[in-house]
């Protein structure tokens, strides 16, 4: 036995000099083969399991680091091992359980307090977060300080974008892209884009300065690290309304094939936003790079849900109705309080033309939802005007407490009702608005007796009421609005004088008692030259001066008065076969079959006639061949060379020349039966 434990031991010896030095060369597979040997030798050799759990770590067995720990809890204590289990939750993505695991150590190192400020940020408890990184930094002296600094304005650029904190000056060097881009993000959370752009450009020129001074990196490397730079700066494009710049600057990024699968869905969902119902094919294949794996470890709560959304979103663009309600009512349930989710259930149901069933969705959010009532009645009111329903949408509208004074309502109520002709109604508003005004300088100058003026919007509210009034013909009722304005400034004539012109139907004499306050005219007059304004270039009218003028000043005076010359006018085009001579047709401008003279179209002369008769009959001579037709016979038309005696001799029209009656309506119904043929026919 003595000998065999003193192998043992000399053998443990080897291994644990072996595992030193694969531990120095980085050779951590190696060194775990040697651990597992020394705990064939001692399976509960303390120190031992603890190299085990490190080299696990260092190669990523996470998962099984920590089954270790669990298996050997006797043996590994939480005072011994809690920051390695405390890390691999970490690295497991079970933020909550290395929480727990750091604050039941009961000792808490510089590692855990590290490990702690991580845990925190992936929380989204920025402000404890802040505080532990400014304890750190404080109360370390060491080479990670830069990173410290680093990972402390990381925090406070997420405040600025997340929770919308002004961010306090921390005195940071921005002597790293690292802190350049974060500095940046903490500008863009307070809208303040054009600095942002160049602290990301100063980044961009640090970040190549930086990689470009060691030889292994490539210029792929370069771009590579340089993604999530330029990522933001497309994004700022965006806000500025360049989307092409910004679309094209995406797409650069997506074909780098970056392996960051949060930037990838971030700048997918950009691209979605910019797409919105244009260009869905593209969309669809973008949304999958939003639900690549380990994604939700990645990004924000707020840069998922934004995702969610638009995936509802595009499912209602692409006519996925049940995917639309399945992933909107998803997201319901996550924020019961969201407005998004309802509103986009309710443009869902106005797709589906159910717009009814739209507006009671948004009641009944509104009723269990106040703090968020305003926003979802104006969706209300938006739908009942698209419903044409514009007395409902008006009292949607009066409805909203908080919005009722606001100028921009009074606007919309009085513009709707006067639409609906609704003229009481809309004074009603004004009325309303200016007491509410009352009261609230009321409430700020109790016990105060010395006068005070009104605001600019209550006094234009009052304008805004008497212009409408006299406008409508309610003269006695925009007294009283021009008597307050006026009373408030009692030099304004413009006032003055629309307060006279509705007194002067109402009252005469009190309008000409307010007429003496006008100012006079020598006091109105200006000083302008009369004869230099009637004779300069821009002026109409000329006065003539006295006395005659002879011919040439006469041409020179008119002259003078044509301010704009005369344009000459074209001769017209005649055509080519125009005849002088020969007086134009005045029925030229009418169309062929309208015209007096048109007796309708020929259907061709008839060449021969041989073959239109019985058979062997000729048509030629036949008259004369006629024993019936003799001289004493009258003749039925006029033969060749004897119309001339005929027209002569006697006042007989012959029945060529003659018009039978009713010719010309008959023509007219012949026409008609031809048009209404010529719809059938062809």
């Amino acid at each position: 036995k003595m000998a065999a434990t003193a192998g043992a031991g000399a053998a443990a010896a080897g291994l644990w000099s072996e595992v030193n030095r694969c531990g120095q060369n980085g050779d951590f597979a190696r060194a775990l083969k040697s651990v597992n040997k020394i705990l064939q030798i001692n399976k509960d050799d303390v120190t031992a399991l603890q190299c085990k759990v490190v080299c696990l770590i260092q190669n990523g067995n996470f998962k099984e680091a920590l089954s270790v720990i669990n298996t050997h809890t006797k043996v590994l204590t939480s005072d011994i091992i809690a920051f390695e289990k405390a890390y691999c939750e970490y690295r497991l993505n079970r933020i909550e359980s290395a929480l727990k695991t750091i604050q039941s150590a009961s000792q808490q190192t510089d590692k855990l307090k590290e490990l702690y400020g991580q845990v925190l940020y992936r929380l989204e408890r920025y402000d404890d977060c802040l505080a532990a990184y400014r304890d750190l930094i404080r109360n370390s002296q060491d080479e990670y300080e830069e990173e410290r600094k680093t990972n402390l304005s990381a925090v406070v650029a997420a405040q600025s974008t997340w929770e919308k904190v002004v961010p306090e000056d921390l005195g940071l060097r921005e002597s790293t892209y690292e802190l350049c881009y974060n500095s940046a993000c903490a500008l863009i959370g307070q809208g303040k884009l054009n600095e942002a752009m160049k602290k990301l450009q100063k980044a961009e020129e640090l970040c190549r300065q930086s990689l470009s001074e060691d030889s292994d990196v490539t210029e792929e490397d370069i771009e590579a690290e340089l993604a999530i730079i330029h990522g933001q700066m497309a994004y700022i494009m965006q806000l500025q309304g360049r989307t092409e710049d910004a679309l094209q600057l995406y797409n650069q990024i997506i074909k780098l094939k970056p392996t960051d699968v949060g930037l990838l869905a971030v700048i997918a969902n950009n691209i979605i936003t910019i797409n919105k119902d244009q260009n869905v094919f593209d969309s669809k294949k973008k949304v999958k790079l939003t639900n690549a794996e380990g994604v939700e470890h990645k990004l924000s709560k707020k840069q998922l849900q934004a995702i969610e959304f638009n995936k509802a979103l595009l499912a209602m663009y692409t006519n996925q109705a049940d995917q639309c309600r399945k992933l909107s009512a998803s997201l319901q349930s996550q924020s019961p309080e969201h407005l998004l989710p309802v509103l986009i259930q309710a443009a869902q149901l106005c797709r589906e033309k159910q717009h009814a069933k739209a507006v009671g969705l948004l009641q009944d959010f509104a009723d269990q939802h106040p703090a968020n009532a305003a926003e979802i009645k104006l969706t209300m009111a938006q739908l009942k005007i698209a419903q044409g329903s514009v007395t409902k949408a008006c009292m949607i509208l009066r409805s909203i407490e908080e919005l009722q004074h606001k100028p921009g309502m009074v606007s919309a109520l009085v513009t709707m009702y006067s639409h609906e002709e609704d003229i009481d109604s809309a004074i009603e508003v004004f009325t309303q608005a200016i007491q509410w005004y009352q009261q609230f300088q009321a409430r700020t100058n109790y016990g105060c007796c010395v006068f005070q003026p009104k605001s600019p919007v209550h006094l234009s509210l009052i304008r805004e009421a008497a212009n409408f009034k006299l406008k409508h013909g309610r003269k006695k009722e925009a007294i009283s609005d021009l008597e307050e304005l006026w009373k408030q400034n009692p030099k304004d004539v413009h006032t003055l004088a629309q307060l006279i012109s509705a007194y002067s139907l109402v009252d005469p004499e009190k309008a000409k008692v307010l007429s003496k306050h006008l100012p006079s005219s020598d006091t109105m007059s200006l000083k302008v030259d009369v004869d230099a304004l009637e004779n300069s270039h821009g002026a109409t009218y000329v006065r003539k001066k006295a006395g005659k003028l002879t011919g040439d000043n006469q041409q020179k005076e008119q002259g003078q008065g044509e301010v704009k010359k005369k344009k000459k006018k074209k001769k017209g085009k005649l055509p080519k076969n125009y005849d002088p001579k020969v007086t134009p047709d005045p029925e030229r401008w009418l169309p062929m079959r309208e015209r007096s003279y048109y007796r309708g179209r020929k259907k061709g002369k008839k060449k021969d006639q041989v073959g239109k008769g019985t058979q062997g009959s000729t048509t030629t001579g036949s008259s004369e061949l006629d024993a019936s037709r003799t001289a004493s016979s009258p003749p039925t038309s006029p033969r060749p060379g004897s119309a001339a005696a005929v027209s002569a001799t006697s006042n007989v029209i012959p029945p060529r020349h003659q018009k039978p009656a009713g010719a010309p309506a008959t023509k007219k119904k012949q026409q008609q039966k031809k048009k209404k043929g010529a719809k059938g026919g062809w």
